[in-house]
């Protein structure tokens, strides 16, 4: 399968755009996405601010076959269930500060913020023996993301789905100033005005 021009400038202004924004370290994080019935994805420690194109590897979405063990991603399998589970077309995967931070302390990320809660309500946050790279994770995180555009590995990151990589990018970035914004409140340490959150029971969402 060959990787056209336009596929590449997708996961490469993807890439460098999480980097900039300091949602990944040098060598983490990875994206895919769906391309007549198979997944293109980033290769294991592929640099995403610095994306080459022989970066991007194909693998198949049934099984696991020679690129999934060796070239492509840690997360492969997790990217995988994720497309066979949910509506997912395309997937982002990111160490987001404040969202991981807050995955640490609590059960679920609701958003007090107005973006947030017009878009998201809530993120799921799904805890794991084993939460980098393992079928576990692949088990417990696709169920999550049926309902909802992201979900969070606890301690680990951020999972996002999209039609398109730019989607999941929309709501990673979405999902993180919902997360800083609580961070900050928390932070400050006084009570909100008012919650809207739990006005309208995102808890029950």
């Amino acid at each position: 399968m060959i990787i056209d021009e336009e596929t590449f400038r997708s996961f490469d202004l993807v890439g460098k755009d999480v980097s900039n924004r300091g949602l990944i370290s040098s060598h983490s994080g990875n994206m895919s996405m769906l391309s007549g019935g198979k997944i293109i994805i980033t290769r294991r420690s592929a640099m995403l601010g610095w994306l080459q194109p022989e970066d991007l590897v194909v693998i198949d979405l049934k099984d696991e076959d020679a690129h999934s063990g060796l070239i492509a991603s840690t997360e492969a399998n997790v990217h995988r269930n994720i497309y066979k589970e949910t509506d997912a077309m395309a997937i982002l995967h990111t160490h987001s500060p404040c969202s991981t931070a807050l995955s640490m302390i609590e059960d679920e990320i609701t958003c007090i913020d107005a973006e947030g809660m017009l878009l998201y309500k809530k993120i799921p946050i799904v805890e794991c023996d084993v939460p980098v790279g393992s079928y576990e994770v692949a088990e417990k995180i696709a169920p999550a993301l049926k309902n909802y555009s992201a979900a969070i590995v606890r301690s680990h990151g951020v999972f996002a789905k999209g039609t398109t990589l730019e989607d999941a990018l929309g709501v990673i970035t979405g999902v993180e100033q919902s997360a800083d914004i609580r961070y900050k409140i928390l932070l400050i340490g006084k009570p909100l005005k008012r919650d809207y959150s739990k006005e309208k029971g995102f808890s029950n969402w």
